[in-house]
């Protein structure tokens, strides 16, 4: 009271009108400009202490930072020297401290005016003292509050008619130094620039910048490059050098970000939250006749300015949020890249019955009648049986078995790439989610607190509702935890089949194994679908929970209010309360869903530790020599995660020179090669291993979809003599004299296009032509012919290409390599003996080529077209890219996958939920203007409600009636999302069946030009896609219109001439939706491919 009569004191004092205020309480006039001197006074205190910023903590600094490199023809540029943008924001400053000093000397006693003289002083004093000649956006909110402020007092003095020129005056000014920091360069100028295009150069990937104003196709060329915050080349440096858990690393990593968002969070939930606060403050002045209309619209200005504050808000968090997402997206990514590359090939851990841990036998293929039988009574049984796991009373069939807990299995790829396409995202989204995690809980309290100011103590029988609905939630989350557990194991072995049946598809259709293989995978589908169903219906569950408990809280809160305090329900309480429900049902609604999101996060990130915690190649405890050598001292070896030794007692040493290793099949030549590649684990002696390069050439030879050229270079320089050199030490010139196109010509993915034996030279000379010291040959004359592998063995294994290198090579035909050989291991019984060379072999040519027919004739050819220019035809074809707009078509398929009858039940529940909800403000309405006029109109709605008794008579009727009205809502919302799981589990079983019998039956041309890459993507991360984010998508456009149409009904039924203003509004909605559209869908189908 003592501060409301000061305000009037003070009001009285400056002529201001006092029917103005007669509805002001508390005095917000008066705190708006106190909250701007209190933002001045902290960004001031920010630059004071700026000289402490170096011993912040490391996760407040930026995490990666662009270096300012000085050239030597560089000028370092002065402190005293201002540029254009630099005077301006000086000369504004001034300009608008000087109009503010003169009206604070104008009306003395003015406290508004006094404290809106801070922050143009703090703003001056900053500009002038650091003369930014970046964008100094610690001044922004600075600036932005104190312009507010400026206009909501001359929005006073205007309805006083007391406006000044001056108010007018110092509001231009703030706005220049506003629009002036909005222009300054956001980085310094005096930083390299060389990368960077401008807004109106043509779009390169080599530059960065992020404007694009054109609406055709966009290429990979077309794209901008990122800034330097979001390469992913500094982001991995840096975040490599982090200790601790992932989550650890992740939150030092983008702490920044998630302070700031944390901060806008706030902002937004405050203004949010003034709205309800505002809008009862208006229907009191509306309703009052006492009170002038002019509060009324101060109330309506100062609800436009709050949104406006939540909606800029908002945009901010959407672009840091967005920015938090992609760098830990992309560092977690580069992370399990690493890791995959440097990861020991563990062998898999045998358990007693792997049955027990997923409840499938995956050694017997399944029968057929077993799984068509399983498809058509799949969606009826998984209703049955449920209601017990739900409240964590799991059957013991399903319960994991402790003692196998402990033993994980290795990752296995299938695996790996599910962590990386869906993994990764569920962490990552958490971080673009991250400001729920502040105003969600903050916003449930902040509702309680205010409908606890609204109508007073009834509330809390209302937030009993909610208090038993979040138990009853508890159970089920914990239902949701146990089976998503086991869904993303399951996706984990469809990955892991689907992989291997796109690597084998050739062989599987020369042998006519494909439709047992097809079986196999749509058993591992099915259970995967059957998993994600289960998991659905919980989170409906809860929704459906959510949604009846927020119902049931007006419900029981008006209960309270009207039965057991006796109070009438106005509109002016109604409709605010009304609104405050609306917002507590929305944050109930979310907040168990992000407690479940969390939960999968959860899930996700021990997956992730699991993986980065499996033993690494080195492991830090293998000694390394600088030498070339490698030496094995009493070492007996495993593979990783067995205790059985694969390698007994192994003492051996490799000099500089070639080292052949021969014995049986499956003597553990290759385990050798592995051990000392650190590959093994090592049990007892020891391994010294070289810090030289290592090159390896396996038995199966890897390469890539490019140009034998490009194979055997693998991004070394590229050198004339030594190249043709290493062609002719591996025999490949004749076989490129037969190519259209010779080296320049493209081969498949593996070498398809590549016979066996071509194959193997082409990884050799890959091998031989690299810089590496040491170099493990796993048999790479296996598959040639005789007269080939003598050729390779004497000019390539024995020659000049070769020399002062380790050589170790394991191989069979021991008679043409021994007499090279400095020392023969021989591997047997698992262990390792030298043994004397065999020089019975002698070499009838004396050292000398081998005559090989055509042999001279082709290299004299190929020598001579060795430099042409040619153009090779591609093996494989890029893949297709939709131009434009999706078809229409592409939306039907889905829409035809999900049955069209339960697309039109959706649709037609969805409306009834829109008409219930419309149905319920209408009802409010009815029951508020009922106390005062309950027989006032006489149109059919309104003579339904005369029939009912006045509330303040009878209120019973009326608290039934929105009873049944909030049944009916809940119901509708649990219908709709059944028949949306019933959409989702039909279009996700066809459509996927439907793509792996197409590309079963695909022609053999089509697997030669496909990468396996690709398939693999459209078979996964696509899938996924369909299984989840596009059902929802659909549902979102169906209730975004439903709720559009009808509130333009609404609207143009009380208000006509607003529906001017919202179809203004439309207008420019679709004019900048369709500016959006082309380079969003071009960049999204870019991202489609590479994912």
């Amino acid at each position: 009271m003592a501060d409301h009569l000061s305000f009037r004191q003070w009001n009285k004092s400056t002529d201001y009108d006092e029917a103005l205020f007669i509805d002001v309480d508390p005095p917000f006039l008066l705190y708006i400009p106190m909250l701007s001197a209190v933002v001045g006074l902290l960004v001031l205190s920010y630059y004071l202490l700026r000289s402490l910023m170096h011993y912040r903590p490391k996760w407040t600094r930026p995490f990666v930072k662009e270096l300012f490199i000085l050239h030597e023809d560089c000028v370092v540029p002065s402190k005293n020297c201002m540029y254009g943008l630099t005077t301006v924001l000086v000369a504004f400053s001034a300009a608008g401290l000087g109009f503010q000093i003169v009206e604070c000397a104008t009306l003395q006693k003015d406290p508004v005016n006094n404290f809106l003289l801070i922050p143009w002083v703090v703003g001056f004093l900053i500009v002038v003292v650091d003369r930014p000649q970046s964008a100094p956006l610690a001044l922004l909110p600075v600036y932005i509050t104190l312009f507010t402020s400026k206009i909501v007092v001359l929005v006073y003095q205007w309805l006083a008619s007391k406006s000044s020129l001056l108010e007018g005056l110092t509001i231009v000014a703030a706005l220049i130094v506003i629009l002036t920091i909005i222009l300054m360069p956001m980085r310094n100028p005096h930083l390299p620039n060389e990368d960077i295009g401008s807004a109106d150069s043509p779009p390169t990937d080599t530059l960065r910048s992020p404007e694009d104003r054109r609406r055709r196709q966009l290429n990979e060329a077309d794209v901008w490059g990122l800034a330097y915050e979001f390469r992913h080349r500094y982001l991995h440096d840096a975040f490599r050098e982090l200790r601790g858990s992932v989550v650890r690393r992740l939150l030092r990593a983008n702490g920044i970000d998630l302070v700031i968002l944390t901060f806008l969070g706030l902002i937004e939930l405050a203004a949010d939250y003034s709205a309800p606060v505002l809008l009862q403050r208006l229907l009191q002045s509306m309703e009052d006749p006492s009170k002038p209309l002019k509060a009324a619209v101060i109330y309506a200005a100062l609800s436009l300015i709050v949104r406006q504050i939540s909606a800029q808000s908002s945009v901010f968090s959407l672009w840091f949020s967005r920015r938090c997402y992609e760098r830990s997206r992309g560092e977690m990514i580069t992370m399990l890249y690493e890791k995959t590359l440097s990861r020991k090939i563990v062998g898999k851990i045998v358990r007693p019955t792997e049955k027990d841990m997923d409840g499938t036998d995956t050694e017997e293929p399944p029968q057929e009648s077993k799984t068509l039988k399983a498809g058509r009574n799949r969606l009826s049984k998984l209703f049955e049986g449920r209601f017990r796991a739900y409240c964590g009373w799991l059957p013991r069939s399903l319960q994991p078995t402790p003692g196998l807990q402990e033993l994980k299995q290795p990752a296995s790829m299938g695996k790996i790439l599910n962590l990386m396409r869906n993994d990764v995202y569920e962490v990552a989204q958490r971080f673009w989610e991250f400001q729920s995690l502040i105003s969600k809980p903050l916003g449930l309290v902040l509702s309680v607190v205010l409908i606890w100011r609204l109508i007073g103590w009834p509330c809390l029988v209302g937030i009993l509702t909610v208090i038993v609905a979040q138990i009853i939630n508890a159970f089920i989350a914990k239902a949701i935890l146990h089976y998503e557990r086991k869904r993303r194991n399951a996706t984990d072995g469809k990955l892991q089949i689907i992989t291997q049946f796109v690597e084998a598809v050739r062989h599987l259709r020369w042998y006519g194994w494909q439709d047992s293989w097809l079986e196999r995978i749509l058993e591992k589908r099915q259970r995967e679908l059957d998993l994600r169903i289960v998991t659905a219906m919980l989170n409906t569950m809860i929704s459906f929970t959510n949604t009846f408990a927020s119902g049931m809280f007006p419900v029981a809160a008006f209960y309270a209010y009207t039965m057991l305090a006796g109070l009438p329900l106005r509109i002016d309480i109604a409709f605010p309360a009304l609104q405050l429900f609306v917002m507590l049902e929305k944050n109930t609604r979310e907040l168990p869903n992000l407690i479940t999101v969390l939960l999968n996060a959860s899930v996700a990130v021990g997956r992730i530790e699991d993986f980065m915690s499996e033993p690494d190649k080195d492991g830090g405890e293998t000694p390394t020599s600088k030498k070339q050598e490698l030496e094995l001292k009493g070492a007996s070896l495993a593979w990783p995660g067995n205790r059985d030794e694969v390698l007994l007692d192994i003492s051996l040493s490799f000099p500089i020179g070639l080292t052949v290793v021969r014995g049986k099949v499956g003597a553990g030549k290759t385990a050798l090669l592995q051990a000392l590649l650190g590959e093994l684990d090592l049990l007892k002696g020891t391994l010294v291993r070289s810090s030289e390069t290592v090159g390896l050439c396996t038995q199966l030879p890897w390469l890539q979809s490019m140009s034998i050229r490009e194979n055997i270079l693998f991004h070394t320089p590229y050198e004339e003599s030594r190249y043709r050199q290493v062609l002719d030490a591996c025999a490949l010139v004749p076989d490129l004299a037969n190519f259209k196109h010779g080296d320049l010509s493209n081969i498949g993915e593996n070498g398809v296009g590549l016979s066996g034996g071509q194959r193997a030279r082409v990884a050799l000379a890959r091998a031989v032509y690299g810089q590496a010291s040491i170099l493990m040959l796993d048999d790479p004359i296996s598959a040639l012919d005789h007269q080939t592998a003598e050729s390779v063995v004497r000019n390539c294994l024995a020659g000049p290409l070769v020399r002062d290198r380790t050589l170790i090579l394991v191989t069979h035909r021991t008679s043409l390599c021994e007499v090279y050989a400095s020392q023969v291991v021989e591997i047997s019984d698992h262990r390792a003996r030298i043994v004397s060379r065999d020089v019975s072999y002698q070499d009838s040519t004396n050292g000398g080529r081998p005559e090989i027919p055509g042999y001279q004739a082709a290299n004299q050819s190929h020598d001579e077209s060795f430099n042409e220019d040619a153009i090779p035809d591609k093996f494989m074809e890029d893949e297709h890219r939709a131009h434009g707009g999706v078809q229409a078509l592409v939306y039907w398929e889905y829409i035809k996958a999900g049955k069209l009858k339960w697309w039109l039940v959706l649709v037609l529940f969805l409306i009834l939920f829109r008409l219930i909800s419309v149905a319920r403000s209408w009802f409010l309405k009815q029951w508020g203007e009922a106390y005062d006029e309950p027989r006032a109109s006489a149109s059919s709605l309104s003579s339904f409600f005369d029939k009912l008794p006045s509330p303040e008579a009878d209120v019973q009727p009326w608290l039934v009636g929105f009873f049944l009205i909030a049944v009916a809502q809940s119901v509708m919302f649990l219908v709709s999302q059944a028949f949306m799981l019933v959409i989702v589990y039909c279009a996700g079983r066809r459509m996927f069946k439907d793509i792996m019998y197409r590309v079963a039956y695909s022609t053999f041309r089509f697997f030669d030009i496909t990468p396996v890459g690709r398939l693999l993507n459209r078979m996964t991360s696509d899938i996924s896609t369909i299984d989840g984010n596009i059902s929802q998508q659909f549902q979102n456009v169906a209730w975004s219109s439903i709720t559009w149409i009808s509130s333009i009904v609404v609207i143009a039924s009380v208000t006509p001439l607003f529906l001017i203003f919202s179809f203004v509004l439309t207008a420019s909605f679709v004019l900048i939706f369709l500016r959006f559209l082309p380079t969003s869908q071009s960049l999204r189908r870019l991202e489609v491919g590479w994912l």
